[in-house]
């Protein structure tokens, strides 16, 4: 069967490419920030149900849809993409010695039994201290700025600045393997 990867994420296509599945990619355009909830395990399933929702009239033949979304918890406070490069500095130095979670919810759909599984992945970035001038370069570069909480792990610059990462950064890039894989499997047949 078709399998259709709802996101726009670059991290997301590369990451499921690994997985050895053939697949196509259609993004939802859906404003995430009008989907809101009190509780964050919850919230990333509600954006990634609705980004399926979206997604699901463009389909034209029996697929497996998968939509994901993820977000970026420090202190008990969802963190957005930084509205600016004095934000992301701020973001940045607050991260020493400290962690954030990823929380990524994952919305897996049979289109032809209408079978859905959904779940949710926990991961946690633990950081040393961030030079300012590493912080600064960071901001230069700019990747950051399109990315929660102003990180992207995978840059090597960020990369030798993380401490350890609890569970695994396939989950901190948004796109937690072993959930996804067993999600389809429950929607296969």
């Amino acid at each position: 069967m078709k399998i259709i990867l709802g996101t726009a994420s670059k991290w997301r296509r590369i990451l499921f490419k690994e997985l050895g599945h053939d697949f196509e990619v259609m993004a939802a355009d859906i404003d995430e920030k009008k989907i809101r909830s009190n509780d964050i395990y919850e919230l990333p399933i509600l954006v990634a149900r609705a980004k399926a929702e979206a997604i699901l009239p463009l389909i034209k033949e029996p697929s497996i849809l998968i939509t994901l979304d993820e977000i970026v918890v420090f202190k008990g406070k969802i963190l957005e993409k930084p509205e600016n490069k004095a934000e992301a500095k701020e973001v940045l130095k607050s991260y020493a010695n400290e962690y954030y979670e990823t929380i990524t919810g994952a919305y897996v759909m049979n289109t032809k039994s209408n079978k859905v599984a959904e779940g949710v992945d926990v991961a946690k970035v633990f950081f040393k201290e961030i030079p300012e001038n590493v912080i600064n370069e960071l901001i230069e570069k700019g990747n950051i700025m399109n990315c929660a909480g102003s990180t992207e792990i995978e840059d090597p610059l960020l990369r030798k600045y993380v401490d350890r990462i609890e569970g695994t950064a396939e989950s901190v890039a948004g796109l937690p393997k072993e959930l996804v894989e067993k999600l389809i499997k429950e929607v296969e047949n």
